[in-house]
């Protein structure tokens, strides 16, 4: 079962520069800051708030290590701005094979490794209204790693 929006992620073209925006203007701060090699990444979180089943929401700033990624593309072809949004969820597995089951493309065969040792997949945008969408099961322990 979904429980709550985990993130949205943002892409942008520099990303030190996109979360002093986010810091200046809203008052946002660095959770957590990572590369995600796999991906292509260079990423910081930006904890919005708790949420009642334990998780938090995030902002997560996206910036391309290389033009390649799926990040690089879509900046690309979109420029900056939203690129997907995520729901966390106790079971990533069971969740993603259920509405698989629904007809809807789950993009990888088997959950990866996210952002802050969570687990994850994606669902095909053409089969959500146009959404890129991620299913997140976050790691045990949800303390910055820096």
């Amino acid at each position: 079962m979904l429980t709550r929006i985990d993130h949205i992620g943002i892409a942008c073209f520099d990303l030190d520069k996109t979360v002093e925006f986010y810091r200046e203007t809203y008052g946002f701060t660095v959770f957590h800051t990572e590369v995600n090699e796999e991906q292509g990444v260079r990423e910081a979180m930006l904890k919005i708030n708790e949420t009642s089943d334990g998780g938090a929401s995030y902002l997560q700033l996206l910036e391309p290590t290389r033009e390649d990624s799926a990040v690089g593309k879509w900046l690309a072809k979109n420029g900056e701005g939203v690129h997907h949004i995520a729901f966390g969820t106790a079971d990533v597995d069971g969740d993603a094979a259920a509405i698989k089951d629904k007809g809807v493309r789950v993009l990888y065969e088997e959950p990866r490794i996210g952002s802050m040792g969570s687990r994850i997949t994606f669902l095909h945008p053409k089969d959500c209204h146009g959404v890129l969408t991620e299913l997140v099961t976050s790691a045990p322990s949800e303390t910055p790693e820096h």
